[in-house]
């Protein structure tokens, strides 16, 4: 699992975000509203579904820095009911209506990230699937959050444009992670980033560019554009992604 990155710098993470989240911001202006109710990349979703989607997880960050910043709950959380019941209601909304809301929920995660006092980012946050986690990596999981639903979208942004750092990070993150549950991959190598994670004893090697690595772990893109020691069909299934990260920081009812 990656260590603590350095933050509010202007080539930081929290200028990632920032960056990141004005690309999307822009793409989602691009679309009428007969645009945003056409099929995403994800199954069962419109692009509407993908762009509400984005606001309530970046609003539900906003909540976990003021958590961070004050040691206090700032009002009630939305469970994972409320959350889906949400987004199918913002889903249906105008363009123009839904980009203001986008928008204004990344303003108020840049306003809060670029003013956490320096001691909060180390302060233990839960996430709503009961793990724990120091505020600093909300600034990950956002950028995660940005950067896979933006080619969600289906509006040009593949994996060819995520950041090589967000691709650096992901990578370490996931294959940390994989690497704890024994998945049967014996290494993965990113042949433009120069790095090869040892994965487990046993199973097929896997190399790509880094992105389309990553484009594969995360259900992105086929194992068809990696190269492989085995048919990319007996390459093993990635598992559902994101993954809590591993060895991690302790679950909310664990007492850690």
């Amino acid at each position: 699992m990656s260590g603590r990155p350095s933050l509010g710098t202007p080539d930081g993470p929290v200028e990632d975000v920032v960056r990141s989240g004005a690309l999307l911001v822009r793409a989602a202006a691009g679309l009428s509203d007969a645009g945003l109710r056409a099929a995403s990349g994800l199954p069962g979703w419109t692009r509407g579904h993908v762009l509400a989607h984005v606001v309530h997880s970046v609003d539900a960050y906003v909540w976990l820095l003021r958590l961070a910043r004050t040691g206090r709950a700032p009002g009630p959380r939305a469970d994972a009911t409320a959350l889906s019941a949400a987004v199918e209601r913002d889903a249906a909304l105008a363009a123009q209506a839904l980009v203001t809301r986008l928008r204004a929920s990344l303003d108020r995660f840049a306003a809060q990230a670029r003013t956490m006092p320096a001691p909060a980012w180390d302060r233990l946050v839960p996430a709503l699937a009961g793990w724990r986690h120091p505020a600093w990596y909300l600034l990950l999981r956002c950028l995660r959050e940005l950067e896979t639903h933006h080619l969600d979208l289906g509006v040009g942004h593949g994996t060819a444009q995520w950041p090589d750092r967000y691709v650096r990070w992901a990578l370490d993150d996931t294959l940390t992670t994989l690497r704890a549950q024994g998945f049967p991959l014996t290494s993965v190598e990113a042949v433009d980033l120069g790095r090869c994670w040892p994965v487990s004893a046993d199973g097929p090697s896997v190399a790509g560019a880094g992105h389309q690595v990553l484009g594969w772990l995360s259900g992105r893109i086929p194992a068809d554009a990696l190269t492989a020691d085995r048919p990319a069909r007996l390459l093993p299934r990635p598992p559902a992604w994101p993954r809590p990260p591993l060895p991690g920081w302790g679950r909310v009812d664990d007492g850690a």
